[in-house]
């Protein structure tokens, strides 16, 4: 516990949680990070061994939150920004769609989170 917020030691260092967000990272950015992050991380391993090449993928997350109840996050839609992609947008759909189904952060909050994808291809 510290002043304002929890501090936690993890293997890679330390992370400061704070409702606060110039005291530490605020819970819903944690999650909705995690969400991305977990995503994002299954949909490269999903291409790499699809072997359909990219050079870099951005994630940008829209979040909606309930502010008239306790400001839970309602829903989250990533866009994934892929440079670089030999394949067609088609089979780039494909493999987001199989990397939700096995994404164990997305599939732990759905049904209580709408989340929403889609790609748009840089070149």
């Amino acid at each position: 516990m510290k002043d304002i917020g929890y501090s936690i030691d993890l293997p890679y260092g330390q992370l400061d949680i704070s409702g606060d967000e110039t005291a530490g990272f605020r819970p819903f950015q944690l999650l909705v990070s995690s969400i991305a992050v977990c995503s994002g991380g299954v949909f490269r391993k999903i291409l790499d061994k699809k072997r359909l090449s990219y050079t870099n993928i951005d994630i940008e997350a829209d979040v909606v939150r309930n502010e008239k109840s306790v400001n839970e996050v309602t829903e989250v839609h990533l866009r994934f920004i892929v440079e670089g992609a030999e394949a067609s947008h088609e089979k780039l759909e494909k493999a987001l769609e199989l990397a939700t189904k096995n994404c164990p952060i997305v599939q732990s909050v759905n049904g209580s989170i709408l989340i929403t994808e889609t790609i748009q291809i840089k070149s």
